[in-house]
């Protein structure tokens, strides 16, 4: 069974984070929330609390098949300046794992922190404007490599279900999936 890390900071962008986590359980991929604090209880963005299955620190030895990273304006800022998110994201890259930053986590955790390497990616807004080392493609959900990005918010179904198919190897499951929820895609 493939594995999935979500990675939750203070004021994470919760809906981008629950969609996504449902998404991949509800296609039976094992995911486990990793609290990027000292505590497993996170407050989203919009002050909702959340317990994370488990703290980034009793994770950060383990390795899993993708890296999940939330945008908000506040959690894509505390884990692009997280020595110990930018160690585990670093090592999962190179290790070949899925690397999944959606709304302003592409922009403000990899290419703040040199690690798009010139791969083509999509975020919100205009923030690809301070990113210099990957290359911003206007689409909904982009790939590149082991690189899956999402726009935002709008377009988390779209980029949920291409993670679960990619890990999958296989969009059957994801597209019937889609189908049963009422999503066009």
């Amino acid at each position: 069974m493939k594995t999935v890390a979500v990675l939750l900071a203070p004021g994470f962008e919760e809906a981008e984070a629950i969609v996504t986590i449902d998404i991949l359980r509800r296609l039976k991929i094992n995911v486990r929330t990793l609290s990027c604090i000292d505590s497993r209880a996170v407050v989203s963005y919009h002050d909702i609390p959340m317990v994370a299955d488990a703290t980034l620190s009793e994770s950060f030895d383990d390795t899993f098949d993708a890296v999940v990273l939330p945008g908000g304006p506040e959690g894509s800022v505390f884990l692009a300046k997280s020595a110990s998110v930018i160690a585990f994201v670093r090592r999962h890259d190179e290790l070949g794992k899925f690397i999944c930053p959606i709304c302003s986590a592409a922009a403000r955790v990899l290419g703040g922190n040199g690690l798009l390497k010139g791969r083509r990616y999509v975020c919100s807004g205009d923030l690809w404007q301070q990113v210099g080392d990957g290359v911003y493609v206007d689409a909904d959900v982009v790939e590149d490599g082991n690189l899956i990005s999402g726009r935002g918010l709008g377009k988390v179904f779209d980029f949920a279900l291409t993670v679960a198919a990619r890990l999958e190897g296989d969009e059957a499951a994801a597209r019937d999936h889609a189908e049963h929820i009422y999503y066009p895609w």
